[in-house]
């Protein structure tokens, strides 16, 4: 048979099938639930303390844990989608990252034991865009770049 009848799929498409997810998206994917998992883990403890402890503001305390809590959504959803090869998921775990920034830079703004967090926040999130706009991740996504349809283009 010719090539014609039998088109060999672009990378993007033989990646999505069934090849290898490459170690920089199982990366992205990991940091992202990292994080997901830091704020359940903040807003459960934020919860809890609100309803057993004795807070000044106890339903602040409870809003905050709750929250926490449902912010925790987007990075775990985004971890899934990418572990599942979702270009979807991409978004999110950028937007995840971007948002972790600012506040990973008021940690470090703090005289207390904030710092560290702000530390650990700050490279979490760098690493994670970093591994996010990499071409293999891109690629093994099936994101292709802005005005790109996967035709070529005549000339």
């Amino acid at each position: 048979m010719s090539s014609e009848q039998n088109p060999v799929p672009d990378t993007a498409q033989a990646a999505a099938v069934g090849g290898p997810r490459p170690r920089r998206l199982t990366y992205a994917a990991a940091l992202s639930a990292l994080e997901g998992a830091a704020l359940v883990a903040g807003g459960v403890w934020t919860l809890v303390l609100g309803l057993t402890g004795d807070p000044d503001d106890r339903q602040q305390a409870v809003t905050l844990g709750v929250t926490l809590i449902v912010l925790a959504l987007l990075p775990l959803l985004a971890a899934r989608g990418l572990l599942a090869r979702r270009s979807w998921s991409r978004g999110p775990a950028v937007i995840t990252q971007l948002m972790a920034l600012p506040v990973s830079y008021s940690l470090l703004q703090a005289e207390s034991m904030a710092i560290p967090a702000g530390i650990a926040l700050a490279v979490v999130a760098v690493a994670s865009l970093v591994l996010l706009v990499n071409p293999a991740t891109t690629q093994a996504l099936g994101i292709k770049g802005p005005g790109r349809t996967g035709e070529s283009k005549p000339q």
